[in-house]
């Protein structure tokens, strides 16, 4: 069944040389690709990055739309800048229109799957399969990083060619050991300036000199550091370069991004899947300790309906305070949307439960109930810099909204 297509050849001549590792997976991809080009670009050489967030070259951004075209002139002025290294993050449309056939993966990454964007896929299969296309097409001797944890993972490993090298990475709170892991978490701390992970001894682990530490803040972001080390690793990165490199990478606007530190944390968080709703609200705990946890969030319309009330008590078992509002709710009627997360949120048994659509004056109402040492989160949007509500997409950035109210961290 894999023999069909591989090895994928280069596109281009000029694209030949070009080294490309590819992430994937539901959540935690631009966090993991950010980290992985980190560790890359440690070696000294230029490293071309493809993001959610754009491009950078070098660490210099691109002017280049996230399109095909925008792809390949990204590429093509990579190489003609001498550039041989890429670290891709790679969607599941993309995948699910035949990209991994096009272009030519050396390595690939897979973070965890979790519900979303089953709108686009028609079920749950046809999510997980796209996905898989980025392993299905790997050459031999080629590696995958996968994660030890999730199941989906098991599946990814049944498809992937045999002549391809698997490297299993785990952090606890993802799930048991389903495979024996090659690099794993044995406690991880979490703090306002950043998430230390001690790891478990093995010859990886031994490597990294049995720790590795992050700027970003929050358990789930440990894993991504696991899994940015293992591509690296595999990559054939030092070991030394690999720590140094992760270390080195500053945090991901959108991601946890602290915008005030006191008297009141406030972050902004790009989660918008139960999956990454919890993980948040879980790395907010962990700074918060006694005080409280108030978090400000919605549900997106036009896609993954299903999603809503699970998201909703994600937040309800775990917070103190619930704020529902408006994200994105393009086309749809937004009471309808709030109402099924609220739904969740009030099953969650926990949160108090606050419906407020209009999202500046529910970010403003967050930070008025909040008192000295609690910690406020405004989920769901992240780096964005709109909404869109009907056909219309109305400037809105939730990092500035916080900054025109506090001032920043």
């Amino acid at each position: 069944m894999t023999e069909l297509a591989r090895p994928t050849a280069a596109p281009f001549p000029w694209a030949e040389p070009f080294f490309t590792v590819g992430v994937t997976g539901t959540n935690g991809k631009t966090s993991t690709t950010l980290l992985l080009g980190a560790a890359l670009a440690a070696t000294g050489r230029s490293v071309l990055v493809e993001t959610t967030l754009g491009y950078t070259l070098g660490g210099h951004a691109l002017d280049v739309p996230r399109t095909l075209q925008g792809y390949l002139d990204a590429f093509e002025q990579a190489a003609g800048a001498g550039c041989r290294d890429a670290a891709v993050e790679v969607t599941s449309q993309a995948l699910a229109q035949g990209y991994a056939k096009r272009w030519r993966f050396d390595l690939a990454v897979f973070t965890n799957l979790s519900r979303d964007h089953l709108s686009q896929h028609g079920s749950w299969e046809h999510y997980l399969a796209s996905k898989a296309q980025l392993f299905v097409h790997l050459g031999p001797g080629q590696s995958a990083v996968l994660n030890a944890a999730d199941e989906s993972a098991l599946l990814i490993d049944r498809v992937t060619p045999e002549d391809v090298k698997r490297v299993w990475y785990r952090v606890p709170s993802r799930g048991p050991e389903l495979c024996p892991a090659d690099l794993t978490a044995r406690e991880v701390r979490v703090s306002v300036d950043g998430t230390q992970i001690a790891l478990e001894p093995s010859p990886l682990a031994d490597a990294l000199g049995g720790s590795l530490r992050t700027q970003l803040i929050g358990e789930v972001f440990a894993e991504n550091a696991l899994a940015a080390a293992a591509g690296a690793l595999a990559a054939g990165v030092d070991a030394q370069q690999v720590a140094r490199g992760i270390a080195g990478c500053p945090g991901v606007p959108g991601r946890f991004e602290l915008v005030a530190r006191a008297p009141v944390t406030i972050a902004v968080d790009y989660a918008h899947t139960p999956d990454a709703l919890a993980r948040t609200c879980d790395a907010a705990r962990a700074l918060a300790g006694t005080a409280r946890v108030i978090v400000v969030f919605g549900a997106g319309g036009g896609a993954d309906p299903e999603k809503r009330e699970p998201m909703g008590r994600a937040v309800g078992q775990r917070a103190d305070v619930a704020v529902v509002t408006n994200d994105n709710p393009r086309r749809e009627d937004p009471k309808a949307i709030a109402k099924a997360v609220t739904r969740g949120a009030e099953r969650g048994g926990r949160a108090y439960v606050v419906v407020e659509l209009d999202r500046r004056a529910a970010i403003r109402q967050a930070l008025e109930r909040a008192r000295a040492g609690d910690v406020v989160v405004i989920a769901g949007k992240g780096h964005e810099r709109g909404q869109t509500i009907g056909a219309e997409t109305l400037p809105f950035s939730d990092v500035e909204e916080v900054q025109s109210l506090v001032g920043s961290a």
